[in-house]
């Protein structure tokens, strides 16, 4: 019984996309493992408030990952 958790900046990600997560990796388990393993994987996806995430020494934001996503958008 896989348990895959996810950890998001909370408010970067809406409710439809974390939904898409959680069907995506349900269907990347059951595509390694087989039918099988669909009513059994869990995936538990954790919002760490924005902040209390940290990247070489420095913490991000989710301002700061909208700005990165911005960013990656416009090229």
């Amino acid at each position: 019984m896989p348990l895959v958790q996810v950890k998001v900046i909370e408010g970067v990600f809406s409710s439809a996309q974390k939904q898409q997560m959680i069907g995506s990796i349900t269907e990347s388990m059951v595509a390694i493992e087989g039918e099988s393993m669909r009513a059994v994987t869990w995936v538990v996806i954790e919002e760490v408030r924005s902040g209390d995430w940290g990247i070489g020494g420095n913490s991000l934001t989710t301002a700061d990952v909208q700005a990165i996503q911005a960013a990656g958008a416009a090229s």
